[in-house]
């Protein structure tokens, strides 16, 4: 049975390494299964260890409040500063698209403002926004991903 919440159109290969009673082996992912990971287990899950596995050395982020990294430490600091303004900050994929080695989502994002956020200092309030992503994968990860968040709903929610 179909989510009607979340679809999934034709999905893209990518190549990741995995060992298997010590050879190393190739195994094909899907674009739609690095996305749930970055969100599931890099963002949700704040699991630093996931990264080396799921995005490029040379990895694009344009993330949701407006700033723009260019490498696996960059997203880092995002992911961190992030986490500084939300210890509980969430992400939820609410419909997913991939064709090939591109993918658009339509996203989710709570938490609770526990620390500064777009310059504002902590208020203790529960935030919700939508977001919409664009991404792209090579063989092997996400090389890219554009996020646009609807900031005027944050700054009426934290205000």
């Amino acid at each position: 049975m179909t989510n009607p919440i979340r679809q999934r159109a034709s999905g893209g290969l990518g190549w990741t390494a995995r060992s298997a009673a010590g050879h190393d082996v190739q195994v094909a992912v899907c674009i739609g299964v690095l996305i749930d990971r970055f969100y599931g287990e890099l963002w949700n899950r704040w699991n630093d260890a996931a990264v080396e596995d799921t995005l490029s050395p040379g990895f694009t982020f344009r993330g949701s409040l407006g700033q723009e990294t260019s490498d696996r430490q960059g997203w880092r600091r995002y992911r961190d500063l992030v986490h500084e303004g939300s210890a509980d900050f969430h992400n939820e994929i609410v419909e997913l698209v991939c064709d090939g080695g591109r993918a658009a989502a339509r996203l989710r994002f709570a938490g609770t403002h526990t620390g500064p956020l777009l310059g504002l200092p902590a208020t203790q309030r529960r935030f919700e926004y939508a977001g919409a992503a664009f991404f792209t994968a090579d063989e092997r990860w996400l090389t890219s991903a554009w996020v646009l968040g609807d900031l005027d709903a944050l700054r009426r929610q934290l205000s």
